[in-house]
């Protein structure tokens, strides 16, 4: 209010501007009799329903609307970062007064306001008195612009708006470190159900030949092995070489070989066999898809945090953003917060039982 008296003059000269953005262009406005407007805050809030109250404190100074949507929506986006678009600086460079020390200018976001007053040098107002003039604006400006309908400025906003949210959303699906997350997540996902689903392989065709538990620990080898065996009365001297080659083991080839002539294992039937090759090849072929999983999330760490890969390995490196939410996130961590990233229960039950 201070500020309002000092660039006063006479009672009915134009002290303030108040800048509106609108899906259809930037308006610029005059209000009269300023210091009894901050004065009588209750009942602008009151006038700003009424239109003919309103159109006595508020007149048009300026309109310049845009020439298309891909215009409009350029300076949204200008808008919303607090960047000072050309159609907006040049509406304020020919309207507003030249003496640019006695021009307070009012407008809806802090940020643009504070571009505004850096690169133009005029000074900018936001909040109180200001936030009930633009609310009144905002009601009724199809009324203050000539030639725009109510309804013309409806369709014009609800365009925009798709625009701008479609271009929000289509940045943030090529945010690569997006992928590098759901890669993580889902690798994570696939090591659980894979040794799920391997034990269940395991425990199933365990009963007909149990031995070959012992002799392969790996979950993958004993599901491929399950798939190539079968009926381990079948299994003979033919096909010791084709063992091996899933083994990579020529002695875990003739133990099992050996353990299949003298198995303590149940019978099994036909049937039953084909029920366990097929789960053991969807097991497989899990393990397979996570091998070209982990493949693309080495390529994907190489591309977007090479430094990071390169100091603590791709695995942890996505782990590490995925914790954070993004890489931009990780980047700003301070280092105390990236020590504990993925210990958070642990950190907190710690302080919690005072234990180390």
């Amino acid at each position: 209010l201070a500020a309002l008296r000092a660039g006063s003059g006479a009672g009915a000269m134009v002290l303030l501007h108040v800048l509106f953005e609108h899906a259809v262009g930037y308006a610029l406005l005059a209000l009269k009799e300023v210091e009894e407007i901050s004065l009588l805050l209750p009942q602008v809030e009151e006038c700003v329903l009424n239109l003919g109250k309103f159109h006595n404190i508020v007149r048009l100074v300026a309109f310049c609307p845009f020439a298309s949507s891909q215009v409009a929506l350029e300076n949204a986006n200008a808008v919303s970062e607090g960047v000072v678009h050309e159609d907006l600086r040049l509406l304020l460079e020919t309207h507003l007064p030249s003496k640019k020390k006695k021009v307070l200018l009012g407008v809806g976001d802090p940020k643009i306001g504070a571009a505004i007053q850096e690169e133009l040098g005029y000074n900018c107002q936001t909040g109180g008195v200001i936030a009930e003039i633009l609310r009144g604006v905002r009601l009724h400006f199809h009324n203050l612009v000539k030639g725009l309908t109510d309804l013309s400025a409806c369709k014009a906003q609800l365009g925009l708006g798709h625009s701008y949210s479609r271009a929000k959303v289509k940045f943030n699906v090529n945010r690569v470190d997006n992928m590098i997350i759901q890669s993580i997540s889902l690798l994570d996902q696939l090591d659980k159900d894979i040794n799920t689903f391997s034990m269940r392989v395991r425990e199933w065709y365990g009963y007909h030949f149990p031995e070959l538990v012992k002799i392969i620990n790996d979950n993958a080898t004993y599901c491929r092995l399950a798939q190539f065996i079968g009926n381990r009365r079948e299994l003979n001297e033919e096909k010791l070489e084709k063992l091996e080659e899933l083994t990579m083991d020529g002695a875990k080839a003739k133990a099992i070989l050996d353990a299949s002539r003298s198995s303590m294992g149940m019978d099994i039937s036909a049937i039953d066999l084909i029920n366990i090759e097929s789960f053991s090849s969807r097991v497989v072929s899990l393990s397979e898809y996570r091998q070209s999983l982990h493949t693309y999330l080495r390529s994907k760490m190489s591309q977007v945090a090479p430094s990071l890969s390169a100091l603590i390995g791709e695995a942890v490196g996505a782990r590490l953003i995925a914790h954070a939410g993004s890489l931009t996130n990780l980047a700003k961590y301070p280092a105390s917060t990236v020590q504990i990233l993925g210990a958070e229960k642990a950190l907190f039950r710690a302080l919690k039982t005072r234990g180390n």
